[in-house]
């Protein structure tokens, strides 16, 4: 069955358009319950999905720590008996769409988007669409005509803050290819977390700082991956360089063990 007695809304829009940000600021006012899943899209000619690999899910979920994104499918919210009887979920459904000049009729969406909602037992009450709907911002709601598409698992590594800077400047200014689009989640040795986002049509990136932070000890089990999106990539150049800015297990054990030191100086004594 739908989830019919929550609310879903269905958030459309081209690489980079601000959805997440927008999808971010909706779930912090929104007084009850809420829950995220991201779609993938359909792909077209010389346009290649960006495979977010949960970075979007990720971010949302730090700054909105109650946020539930179901480890299954999102029908299996249908099974919590406490959610069934709360008027107040808000179920906010994610994709990434290269045809902006659509509308924002449920008849219109895109095949492979409309069965995968099928499927999922989801049935959007409300469409917002990056490039359509008049109220939201449209100042990077770009028309791609070409875009490959790169995608890195990061998991397990730690960056050298320095050569990060170094890496990132010079992939967003084309040392890589022409890159439109570029976000990351990025650990550091001192067990901070970034979400690093860059769009085409921006003077500049984002470095957001998730809440959480890990204690100096090793390497953190949380999510970590790159995703690019231009043409002309040079994805052997772009691995290659990340290389060379990880930490191997002993140099991260040179920067973790004085910041260890450091916190055990500060604990209370009993």
């Amino acid at each position: 069955m739908p989830l019919a007695m929550s609310q879903v809304w269905l958030v459309l829009g081209p690489p980079g358009c601000g959805k997440t940000s927008w999808i971010r600021d909706q779930l912090v006012r929104h007084p009850g319950p809420c829950a995220y899943w991201r779609l993938q899209g359909p792909s077209f000619d010389n346009l290649e999905q960006g495979l977010d690999g949960g970075i979007d899910g990720a971010w949302l979920n730090d700054q909105i720590p109650e946020l539930q994104i179901p480890a299954g499918q999102p029908s299996d919210l249908l099974m919590d008996d406490r959610l069934l009887r709360d008027q107040e979920l808000l179920m906010v459904v994610e994709v990434q769409h290269f045809q902006a000049a659509i509308s924002t009729c449920p008849e219109d969406i895109h095949p492979k988007i409309s069965k995968q909602l099928v499927n999922l037992h989801l049935k959007p009450g409300r469409i917002v669409n990056f490039g359509v709907d008049s109220y939201l911002p449209n100042q990077d709601t770009l028309n791609f005509t070409t875009l490959e598409a790169l995608d890195i698992d990061l998991q397990d590594s730690i960056w050298d803050p320095n050569s990060l800077s170094s890496f990132w400047f010079e992939l967003v200014n084309g040392a890589y290819g022409d890159v439109y689009r570029a976000k990351a989640l990025v650990n550091l040795p001192d067990g901070r977390c970034f979400f690093y986002n860059w769009i085409v049509s921006q003077q500049g990136s984002q470095f957001l700082p998730l809440d959480r932070i890990e204690p100096p000890h090793g390497r953190p089990k949380r999510l970590s991956r790159l995703v690019v999106q231009g043409k002309a990539l040079n994805p052997t150049g772009i691995r290659s360089t990340i290389e060379e800015c990880l930490f191997s297990d002993e140099v991260l054990e040179l920067h973790q063990a004085p910041l260890r030191e450091t916190n055990n100086n500060l604990q209370p004594t009993q």
